[in-house]
């Protein structure tokens, strides 16, 4: 089946390398709270190693344990094999061919959904593992950074259960996040539907009031975008109350209805008095077509570690680019994920953010612990390109021993 894949750019020979072991790592904190809507507290981590000793480091967004699954369960049908398996003898600098040999040889499985989450961590491990043994930063392999700084957003998290503690803690933590140097936040505003915080079931008038005391908190200057997390059925029902929100200057709405209602976010991109933001669980550039072409969204929302990794990340940017969308990732993980993201943000020009927590607006256990990416929010308010090989992330293998439980 004949499709675009992207390999990496580079001058000269590459290294002679085999992936000579695939190693999955299930990492999850001991004070998670499965009540607490983040995927932040446990991980899917893989190390991909060579013969030659270089190694490469990735991610995926996804329940982990399943992640392990899908990479190491054997096959007996020739498009349904094993990732593992499929993946040992190659040659690392071939992504593109390995990225079509897993999506083909999964396909009777996948296509979509899991598979294609656990394949991102092998895409994102790998684009490490070439740029270390090339000695080069990832964003140089994807054909050079375009610009010499990207801006963050920060993520605003809530605390409490109650709809005081709710927006207090939210207006606190846009307040800290400005302190930071953050020029950009998102705010989730979740009170409510599938998403909402704590159990709370509160109006939909009382989303509008926290609103405005964030925007009232962080004053005119700072871009605000707000996520409700598929908060409405319906195109009608968000329009209702999102309808006057236009006072709040607010830069994107993310997810207001469900992902899978294109027709409805149609609707609200025609409508709404602010851009419609999705993309955060969609796999391949196939389900990104359909967002953009029927959905109408305005700014895609690429996850390198759900799209499919960073090589298909970077092709929904460019068919984003094509349709005259921006890009603003979705990245909700640690630093190897975040480190991801940067780099696919310096060779994408229409990318007008990336999310981006430091640990001080963290908490979640395996962001503070498990890795330090290279990446330095300067005054300004914005991140400098990265210059270490590969995604320039260092990993702590001592969080990775003390939280592995599978």
């Amino acid at each position: 089946m004949p499709f675009e894949t992207i390999s990496p750019k580079f001058s000269g020979t590459a290294p002679r390398l085999k992936i000579t072991e695939v190693e999955c790592h299930v990492l999850l904190a001991p004070d998670y709270d499965a009540s607490f809507t983040s995927s932040a507290q446990d991980s899917f981590v893989i190390v991909i190693r060579t013969d030659r000793g270089v190694t490469g480091v990735g991610e995926c967004d996804a329940n982990p344990w399943m992640a392990k699954t899908c990479i190491e369960a054997p096959g007996t049908h020739t498009m349904g094999l094993c990732i593992k398996e499929m993946l040992i003898g190659a040659d690392p600098f071939q992504i593109g061919d390995l990225w079509k040999k897993m999506y083909l040889g999964t396909a009777m499985n996948g296509r979509r959904g899991m598979i294609i989450h656990a394949m991102s961590a092998v895409d994102m491990a790998l684009w490490d593992l070439c740029g270390k043994a090339l000695g080069k930063p990832v964003h140089e392999l994807l054909g050079g950074a375009t610009r010499q700084h990207i801006t963050p957003y920060a993520s605003l998290q809530p605390a409490g259960h109650r709809f005081e503690e709710y927006r207090d803690a939210l207006c606190a933590s846009a307040q800290k996040a400005k302190s930071l140097g953050f020029k950009a936040m998102k705010t989730e505003i979740t009170m409510n539907g599938p998403y909402g915080h704590g159990g709370m079931r509160e109006s939909y008038e009382r989303h509008t009031e926290v609103l405005a005391a964030v925007r009232k908190a962080v004053g005119p200057d700072v871009t605000l975008m707000v996520d409700v997390q598929y908060l409405w059925k319906d195109a009608a029902t968000c329009l209702q109350t999102v309808k006057d929100w236009g006072e709040f200057n607010v830069y994107f709405l993310e997810t207001p209805v469900w992902s899978d209602n294109v027709r409805e976010m149609a609707k609200l991109a025609e409508q709404a008095p602010m851009p419609i933001a999705f993309g955060e669980w969609l796999a391949t550039r196939f389900e990104f077509e359909e967002l953009m072409d029927i959905g109408k969204v305005q700014v895609a929302q690429p996850d390198v570690g759900r799209v499919g990794g960073i090589g298909e990340a970077k092709i929904v940017c460019d068919m984003a680019k094509a349709r005259g969308r921006t890009i603003v990732p979705h990245c909700w993980k640690t630093g190897i994920s975040i480190s991801g993201t940067a780099h696919l943000a310096f060779v994408t020009n229409h990318c007008a953010y990336i999310e981006y927590l430091p640990p001080q607006l963290c908490h979640e256990r395996l962001r503070r612990e498990l890795a330090q990416e290279e990446l330095v929010l300067r005054p300004d308010g914005t991140i400098p390109l990265p210059i270490k090989p590969g995604l320039g992330v260092e990993i702590d293998w001592d969080v990775v021993k003390r939280y592995k439980v599978a």
